[in-house]
């Protein structure tokens, strides 16, 4: 894992806690929920307040996390809102983190000058040794409150503030204008400054858990299921139906498709299908390669394709089927049959444009654990504890690429992949607004684009204009 951590992509964006005020904060708000310190100086944390330093100094990676349910977490800066997500145990934990941090950035930004936030996202589940549990959780809440208790206290005043100014004889209260005064000095004035956090609720009904080997349950959809990367018999009396990702692909494929939640890669909008199916042939080159001592450190697509043709008939089927789909995509070659019992149909697919896309694809990297790229980007729980078991052929050429690839421009290769473009119909053209450049209503319409090109060539207005 060395190498990951020296190239940023494990452990990467974390928030450096450093100056000594950061440290004693941290302590305070870490005692608050779990009766615990720290001995370190510095630290690095992620968008919960976890520390990985600090979880192997207390031996326990689950200091914030106790059960794996209801993740406590420690804000010191809201700088954390751009940070990950370390040893997720749900889906949704780092978008609900994220969604509240920006819901009240400003109100943090005040509070965690002074003091750390902590707080615990609340479900109505505290343990899940029964598998049937996950179905109690179906809304989950935001609590928190510095150490001091300056949002309780604020609203405390806010309630007196009320009562002050209801009441009739509230001027002659020494007992109530005391109260305020001493509370007001931890919260300041709350009429000029409002020190509140907004109560957030979201609902869960498409996730995954890490629990039980990896489930994703599937409950907002037309035909409800869960997929199991873990063993089928530790999951008896969940309600409906349950599929194994690595013995039911069938059933998979077919529960993926009659609830729309994908699409295949060469039909999809607004990405470039050949070049997606090149590197996928690539990376599946190099799993087949990593046994073979080849150092593959900086191989450029040249040196893989060279691999390719000398290693030709040992390249699995995953390989073939999607050289085959490329010569279609790109030379209009015979469509090829690849049935969902294929070891490279899943392959072939991307979620398509709904609001769990995030969810499906990590369902499809489980399912093409080859194409490292999409593995380390929609599942990385499940990236480091494959890449631990690689040759250091494939480690090599995995963590190299990543870092030149990827992370030079994240956002991009998300979008190039993953991204979806609007259809015609979701976005019509405004219709023309009348102008003194406006074509006139008589005007003939404008030829197609095919029959524009015929008269003036592609080139045409540019080389007239000159002549």
């Amino acid at each position: 894992m060395k190498r990951l951590i020296e190239k940023g992509l494990m452990f990467g964006n974390l928030v450096h806690i450093q100056a000594p005020s950061m440290v004693e904060r941290y302590n305070r708000a870490l005692e608050h929920l779990a009766g615990k310190r720290t001995a370190l100086t510095d630290f690095h944390v992620d968008i919960s307040g976890f520390s990985p330093e600090i979880g192997e100094e207390l031996d326990d990676p689950l200091y914030l996390n106790r059960n794996g349910v209801n993740r406590q977490f420690i804000l010191l800066t809201t700088d954390q809102k751009t940070a990950p997500l370390l040893n997720a145990k749900f889906s949704t934990s780092r978008s609900i983190l994220r969604s509240f941090i920006e819901e009240n950035e400003r109100q943090l930004f005040a509070l965690t000058a002074q003091d750390a936030v902590a707080g615990e996202l609340v479900n109505s589940v505290f343990s899940v040794r029964d598998p049937a549990r996950l179905f109690d959780i179906r809304r989950v809440e935001i609590e928190a409150d510095t150490t001091t208790g300056t949002v309780r206290a604020a609203e405390q005043l806010g309630q007196l503030s009320d009562r002050f100014l209801q009441e009739e004889d509230a001027w002659f209260d020494d007992v109530l204008i005391a109260k305020m005064i001493t509370t007001a000095k931890r919260t300041g004035d709350v009429t000029r400054n409002p020190v509140r956090l907004k109560t957030m609720s979201f609902r869960q009904e498409n996730f995954w858990t890490a629990h039980f080997g990896g489930l994703y349950v599937f409950r907002g959809v037309d035909h409800p299921a869960c997929l199991a990367a873990g063993p089928k018999a530790a999951l008896e009396g969940l309600p409906g139906e349950v599929f194994s990702l690595t013995q039911q692909r069938n059933r998979v494929a077919r529960f993926l498709e009659q609830n729309g939640l994908v699409e295949p890669i060469v039909k999809a909008r607004g990405i470039d299908a050949a070049a997606i199916l090149r590197q996928k042939m690539d990376f599946i080159v190099v799993d087949a390669a990593q046994e073979s001592g080849v150092d593959l450190q900086g191989a450029t697509r040249r040196d893989i394709r060279a691999l390719a043709r000398d290693h030709a008939e040992a390249l699995p089927e995953e390989y073939h089927a999607l050289r085959l789909l490329l010569a279609w995509a790109e030379d209009g070659g015979r469509w090829p049959r690849i049935s969902s019992d294929h070891p490279a149909y899943f392959y072939t697919l991307r979620a398509a444009d709904h609001a769990d896309r995030d969810l499906v694809n990590m369902v499809l990297a489980e399912l093409s654990p080859k194409d490292v790229r999409q593995l380390f980007i929609c599942h990385k729980e499940l990236f480091y504890r494959l890449y631990s078991g690689w040759g250091e052929t494939k480690k090599a050429y995995v963590a190299d690429f990543l870092a030149r690839e990827y992370q030079v421009d994240k956002a991009g290769a998300r979008q190039a992949l993953f991204g979806h473009e609007a259809t015609m119909e979701a976005s019509p053209p405004p219709p023309p607004v009348p102008g003194p450049w406006s074509p006139r209503p008589a005007q003939a319409a404008r030829p197609a684009t095919d029959d524009r090109i015929a008269q003036v060539g592609p080139w045409g207005a540019v080389l007239r204009g000159r002549e």
